[in-house]
């Protein structure tokens, strides 16, 4: 991740870096709690050394009638032009020879090979047990999301799942850094007794650039017992890193876990550029309601943050989250309650002013 700026953020005096987002706000839902996560990025810039400039474009399948695809050439252009994107939810068309998701897409572009989906217990959200602090880490650029499948015979079809060592070892090594910042326990899952090709490759990976870090203790679990595991032991696990099918399955476990995809995040990072995102889809019989839960686009633009260095103003964001959800007096329709997408916006932002 980008290394944090270096200056004292209580001096007046210091100037103030602008950060250059793209805002893809997306369709359905998407506007709305993309909305919801400006409100709080706007009090954020009012009470920490923190300038956003932000750069909004067109992606998603109402693009594919006006531009032929759901991601536009101009919409690339300009995301290239910044430093990170808040992208919203999407509809995704499934059938054959359509466009790919444009989160698919970026992440080739960009080649944003890490997913991090961090799953912890908050308050007054329904959660398995109350102590539940993980992060699952997907390689996000192959596996079967490559894409590579076709038609060998009628009726007969054939997907390509791709696993490479570089692959491995890079998502390996950002998985074994991240769990170093945290409590040094890796759990590794493949099907590596069925897929004996790939996932030993990948499974190889993971043990080479272990030895790297001689601190970390190494858990290795196939697939399907660690879904039994997370429901059973969700406290114990710490960083979890996978092939991406495992992945995305895993993490939208994880986040059931902790209250729903209501509250769930997803960062997509590389060397050079980040993307962050609600995990949820685009849920369009709600769409222009005000009704859904906007924590999980909050929470991307938290992460987004961390990302970008502002590490003080991602930090009062989740305060903020927290303390909201903890009084109990804000809480969307998911969480029990009678609030608005709008309110819980506005309830985090008027909690990040506060903090001050």
């Amino acid at each position: 991740m980008k290394a944090r700026l270096n200056c004292d953020p209580d001096s007046s005096h210091l100037s103030v870096k602008t950060h250059k987002i793209g805002v893809l706000p997306g369709e359905g839902i998407g506007p709305e709690v993309v909305d919801a996560s400006m409100m709080v990025l706007d009090a954020i810039q009012k009470v920490e050394l923190v300038k956003l400039e932000y750069l909004k474009g067109d992606a998603g399948a109402y693009c594919i009638e006006k531009f032929g695809t759901n991601l536009p050439p101009q919409t690339v252009e300009m995301l290239r032009m910044t430093s990170a994107c808040l992208k919203g939810p999407m509809t995704t068309p499934e059938e054959p020879g359509s466009p790919r998701s444009v989160a698919v897409t970026l992440r080739s572009i960009f080649d944003l090979y890490a997913n991090v989906r961090p799953a912890r217990t908050l308050p007054n959200v329904a959660a398995l047990k109350p102590n539940i602090d993980f992060i699952v880490v997907r390689e996000n650029t192959e596996g079967l999301y490559s894409g590579k499948e076709f038609e060998a015979a009628p009726g007969v079809g054939v997907a390509m799942r791709v696993i490479t060592k570089a692959a491995s070892e890079r998502v390996a090594k950002f998985s074994l850094d991240l769990t170093m910042k945290r409590r040094k326990r890796l759990t590794f899952v493949h099907k590596g007794n069925i897929l004996k090709i790939t996932d030993g490759i990948f499974k190889q990976a993971v043990f080479d650039m272990a030895k790297k870090f001689p601190d970390v203790e190494l858990e290795d679990l196939h697939i399907d017992i660690a879904t039994a595991q997370l429901i059973k032991r969700p406290e114990s696990f710490d960083v979890i890193v996978t092939t991406n099918l495992f992945g995305d399955i895993l993490s939208d476990e994880a986040a059931q876990l902790v209250g729903g995809l209501g509250v769930a995040a997803g960062a997509n990072i590389g060397d050079h550029y980040g993307m962050f995102e609600p995990v949820h889809g685009s849920a369009p019989k709600y769409t222009g309601q005000n009704k859904v839960n906007p924590i999980a686009t909050i929470e991307a633009v938290r992460m987004m943050l961390e990302y970008l260095g502002e590490r003080r103003a991602a930090d009062r964001i989740g305060r903020a989250i927290y303390r909201v959800l903890e009084e109990g007096k804000v809480l969307t329709y998911d969480l029990g309650g009678l609030a608005k997408t709008s309110d819980m916006g506005r309830a985090i932002a008027d909690k990040v002013l506060k903090s001050a």
